[in-house]
C-alpha cells in the first residue's frame, strides 16, 4: 500500500474515532438533562392538580374526575394522568392509557403507603414511561395519589443524533475524497457507461466512446471482449428462439417476441386496457415507478417490445402527468425503453360512472353468477359510452399513419370500443379478450343495453374467452338478442357483413422462472415456521388463500369450510392455521364495504369460537401484498384454497403451482373457475358445499408425500406447457391470420381524411 493511501486511511480513522467519542459524551450529558426536565415537569403538573383532585376524590365524583384526567391526554410527551384511592386502586385514568396499565405501578403503591412523592422510569405496555406519583393527604393519613405518565422512548434519540453527527463529519471527509476521485476518473467512466448502455439497448457500439487514458486500457480491452461475447450469445439466443418457434417446445418471452416479429412483419400492435403497466407516484420528494401486480403486463410486454408498439391505458398515478409529455406519452420500461405508453386521464365523474358504476356495479355482477344484484343507471351508461369514445379517439390518434394495425382490447371496461374503432379503421385487425365469465342469455338479458354492448363487441375480428363454455354462452346470447348469423359449427358471428370469430384462449402465468419468485435455501417446513412466527401464531399446518376481497371469490364460504373441518376433525384445533391474504378492492362501492365487514366478522367469529393461547385458526391480512411477499406463503403452505363462486380463470391457482418447485402441497380448486377445466389433479370442490370443503382440506393435509408429488408434477406440467406466453402467442397468431375484405384494405389507405371527418361530426353517436 502506498504512503498516501495509508495516510488517508489513518486520517479518516482518527477523525471518525474523535467524532464518535465526542458524540457519545455529548449524548450522555443531554440524556441526563432530559431526565431532570421530565421529572420537574411531572412534579409541577401533579402539584397543580393536587387541590382539585383532593376535593373531587373526597366528594366521590368519579365523572368529573374522569373529565379532569382526560384533559391531559397526549399533550406533547405527556401520555396521561391517573388518580388512585387510599388502597392504590385506580379511580380515573386518561382514556387510552388504561390499556397500558395491567396493574398499579409499584411507584404509586409506594407513594400511597409511605406518603412520600416518588418517580421512576419503567416499561408499560411495551413502551418506555416515566411515572411520578404524588400522595394526597388528609390529616395524618393518605387518601390516594396522583400519577403523571410521560412517554420516555424519545430519550434514546439524542444519542443517535450525536452519533449521526459524528458519522456525518466522517462522511463529509470521505465525500471530499470521493469528489477528488470522481473529478479525476468520472468522465472516462461515464463514457464507458454510455458505451455499455448502447451495447445493451441497440446491440451495437461506437469505439470512440471507450476511454483512451492509459490507466483504463486493460479495462477497455476486457470490455471489448465482453461485447464480442455478448453479441455472439445474443445471436445464438435469437436463432434458438426461431428454431423453437417452428417446433412444439416451451413458450418463453423470447420465443413470443420472435413469433410476433415473424407474423407481423411491419404491422404494429396497439394494446388497450383500463390498468396501465407502469404507475408513477410520489413518495415524499421522490417519484417512484411501480408495476401493478398483473399477469397482463407479463403477457403483453414481449409483444409490444417486439414491434415497438403502443399501450393505451388510464392514468392512475399522482405523478403520471409529470413523467409524460403533453400528449400523455412516455417510453417504457424506464430502465430499457422499448415501446410507448399513452396515458388517458379521466375526470372523477367519468371514473365513478364508467369504472365504479357501469363496469363494476353493472357488467361485473351480471357476468358472475354470485347472486349479487347488478345495478344499471342511465347516467353510468352515458359515462361508459363517453369513456369508450375517449379511448377510441386516443387509439385512432396513435394509429394515424399505420397501415393495417393490430389492436388488442382488454376486458369488460371496453365492450363498445371494437365497433368504434372498426367503423373508423376498417383496415385494423381488432381482438377483444374478455377476462371474466360470460353468463347464459337469460342472465345477460337483464342488462338494459345488452344490444349496444353486443354490437360493440362484434366490431372485433376476434373475441377471446377463457373456456369454451363462455364462448358458447356468448354465441347463444348474440343469437337471442341481435339480428345476426351465428355459425355454431365454426364459432363465428356475422353482423353488418363483418365476421367475428369467438374462441377460447385460457390465460396463464409465466412458469419459466418469472413467477416462481427468488430462490431460497429454506425447506417448506422452515419457511412455514418462520412465517407463522412472524404472524405470532403457533401451528403445525398452514393453508393459504390469496384474493381481492370480492364477492365472487367465496372467502366467507372458505372460512366456513375451515370451521366445519374443526367441527368434524377436532384434532386439527391448535395445529392448522389458515392465512387469507385479502387485498381491499373497489372500496367506494357499498357491496364491497359490506363484504369486507362480513369477511372480518366471520374470521373474528370463528377465531372466538376456537382460538386457544397462541393459536388462531384464521389469520386475515387485509392489505395489498406484492407478488414477492406472497410467494413465500405459496411455498410454505400445505394447501392453497381457491373457492371462487364464479371466475373466468383464476390465476392464483396457477401462481401457487408455479411456486411449488418442490412438487409438494395441494390445490383445492372451485369447480366454478375456468382453471378447473385445465387442472383435474387439483382437489375440485363445490364452494357452496361446506362439508365437501372440509373433507377436501382433510384430504390435502392427510395426503401422502408420493401422491402430492404425482399430482403437483402433473399440474406443473400443464401450467408450464400452457403458460402466459403461449396464450399471447396463440391470440396474436389467430388475430394475424384474420383476412381483411378488399374494401377494408382500400379503406386503410384513406383513413386519415375519414378520421378527420368522423371527428368533425362529433364521433360515434351515442346509442
Amino acid at each position: 500500500m502506498k504512503l498516501s493511501q495509508r495516510l488517508i486511511i489513518s486520517l479518516l480513522g482518527g477523525v471518525a474515532a474523535v467524532s464518535m467519542l465526542f458524540a457519545i459524551y455529548q449524548a450522555n450529558e443531554e440524556t441526563h438533562a432530559l431526565k431532570d426536565a421530565i421529572e420537574r415537569q411531572a412534579e409541577v403538573l401533579a402539584e397543580s392538580q393536587e387541590i382539585p383532585v383532593e376535593e373531587l376524590l373526597k366528594a366521590g365524583s368519579s365523572i368529573p374526575l374522569q373529565s379532569l384526567v382526560d384533559r391531559f391526554r397526549f399533550h406533547n410527551r405527556l401520555a396521561g394522568m391517573a388518580v388512585y384511592d387510599a388502597q392504590a386502586r385506580p379511580v380515573a385514568v386518561t382514556s387510552g392509557l388504561a390499556s397500558l396499565l395491567a396493574a398499579t405501578p409499584a411507584v404509586v403503591g409506594k407513594a400511597v403507603r409511605t406518603g412520600q412523592r416518588a418517580g421512576m422510569f419503567l416499561p408499560l405496555g411495551g413502551q418506555a414511561m416515566h411515572v411520578f406519583a404524588l400522595p394526597l393527604k388528609a390529616g395524618d393519613g393518605t387518601t390516594g395519589a396522583i400519577a403523571v405518565f410521560h412517554r420516555a422512548d424519545f430519550m434514546g434519540a439524542p444519542a443517535w443524533r450525536h452519533a449521526l453527527t459524528g458519522v456525518a463529519q466522517t462522511v463529509l471527509i470521505v465525500m471530499m475524497t470521493l469528489l477528488i476521485v470522481r473529478w479525476t476518473f468520472g468522465k472516462p467512466l461515464r463514457h464507458m457507461a454510455h458505451w455499455l448502455r448502447d451495447l445493451r439497448i441497440r446491440g451495437s457500439f461506437i469505439e470512440d466512446k471507450l476511454p483512451k487514458e492509459e490507466i483504463f486500457l486493460p479495462l477497455a480491452s476486457e470490455v471489448r471482449c465482453f461485447a464480442s461475447s455478448l453479441h455472439i450469445a445474443r445471436a445464438a439466443a435469437e436463432e434458438e428462439a426461431r428454431l423453437r418457434d417452428a417446433s412444439l417446445s416451451e413458450w418463453t418471452a423470447e420465443r413470443l417476441r420472435i413469433a410476433v416479429q415473424t407474423k407481423l412483419r411491419a404491422n404494429r400492435i396497439f394494446a388497450v386496457s383500463n390498468r396501465e403497466p407502469y404507475v408513477h407516484t410520489r413518495k415524499g420528494n421522490e417519484i417512484v415507478c411501480s408495476v401493478p401486480p398483473s399477469g397482463l403486463v407479463t403477457a403483453l410486454e414481449p409483444i409490444l417490445r417486439a414491434c415497438d408498439g403502443t399501450w393505451i391505458a388510464q392514468a392512475t398515478g399522482d405523478a403520471d402527468r409529470e413523467t409524460a409529455d403533453d400528449s400523455g406519452h412516455l417510453r417504457v420500461p424506464p430502465e430499457h425503453p422499448q415501446y410507448k405508453l399513452r396515458r388517458v386521464w379521466l375526470t372523477r365523474q367519468e371514473e365513478d360512472g364508467f369504472y365504479l358504476g357501469f363496469a363494476n356495479e353493472g357488467v361485473w355482477p351480471i357476468c358472475h353468477i354470485a347472486h349479487t344484484r347488478p345495478i344499471f343507471r342511465t347516467e353510468d351508461w352515458h359515462q361508459y359510452q363517453a369513456v369508450n369514445r375517449k379511448f377510441a379517439n386516443a387509439v385512432i390518434d396513435e394509429m394515424e399513419g399505420e397501415n393495417q394495425p393490430l389492436v388488442l382490447v382488454q376486458d369488460y371496461h371496453f365492450a363498445l370500443l371494437p365497433r368504434m374503432l372498426k367503423d373508423r379503421r376498417p383496415d385494423a385487425r381488432i381482438a377483444l379478450f374478455w377476462h371474466i365469465p360470460w353468463p347464459n342469455p337469460e342472465a345477460f338479458g337483464i342488462c338494459p343495453w345488452q344490444e349496444q354492448l353486443l354490437d360493440g363487441m362484434l366490431g372485433a375480428d376476434l373475441i377471446g374467452f377463457h373456456i369454451q363454455a363462455h364462448c358458447n354462452n356468448f354465441l347463444a346470447t348474440v343469437d337471442r338478442a341481435l339480428e345476426s348469423r351465428v355459425d355454431h359449427e365454426h364459432f363465428a358471428v356475422t353482423r353488418r357483413d363483418h365476421e367475428t370469430k369467438v374462441k377460447p384462449f385460457p390465460i396463464s402465468v409465466a412458469m419459466n422462472g418469472e413467477d416462481s419468485g427468488p430462490p431460497t435455501m429454506e425447506s417448506p417446513a422452515v419457511e412455514r415456521a418462520r412465517l407463522l412466527r412472524h404472524l405470532g401464531v403457533e401451528a403445525a399446518f398452514l393453508g393459504v388463500g390469496v384474493d381481492r376481497v370480492d364477492y365472487t371469490k367465496g372467502i366467507p364460504e372458505r372460512f366456513r369450510g375451515i370451521e366445519r373441518l374443526l367441527e368434524l376433525y377436532p384434532d386439527y384445533a391448535g395445529k392448522l392455521t389458515f392465512v387469507q391474504i385479502g387485498a381491499p378492492s373497489r372500496t367506494h362501492i357499498k357491496r364491497y364495504q359490506d363484504l369486507m365487514a362480513e369477511v372480518e366478522g366471520e374470521a373474528e367469529r370463528i377465531n372466538r369460537r376456537f382460538k386457544t393461547g397462541a393459536w388462531s385458526p384464521i389469520i386475515f391480512l387485509n392489505r395489498h401484498h406484492s407478488h414477492p411477499e406472497i410467494v413465500p406463503y405459496y411455498r410454505a403452505a400445505d394447501f392453497c384454497m381457491v373457492t371462487s363462486l364464479h371466475d373466468g380463470m383464476n390465476l392464483v391457482a396457477k401462481e401457487y403451482i408455479a411456486a411449488r418447485g418442490d412438487e409438494r402441497g395441494s390445490l383445492i380448486l372451485s369447480r366454478f373457475t375456468g382453471a378447473s377445466h385445465e387442472l383435474p389433479d387439483a382437489l375440485i370442490v363445490n364452494p357452496y358445499d361446506t362439508d365437501e370443503l372440509a373433507q377436501a382440506i382433510h384430504s390435502a393435509l392427510s395426503m401422502s408425500d408420493h401422491e402430492q408429488r404425482v399430482r403437483m408434477a402433473r399440474l406443473r406440467a400443464v401450467v408450464k406447457e400452457h403458460n402466459v406466453f403461449r396464450w399471447a402467442g396463440n391470440l396474436i397468431g389467430e388475430l394475424a391470420e384474420v383476412r381483411l375484405e378488399p374494401a377494408a384494405r382500400i379503406a386503410g389507405d384513406q383513413t386519415v381524411d375519414g378520421q378527420r371527418r368522423w371527428l368533425a361530426q362529433g364521433g360515434l353517436v351515442a346509442q
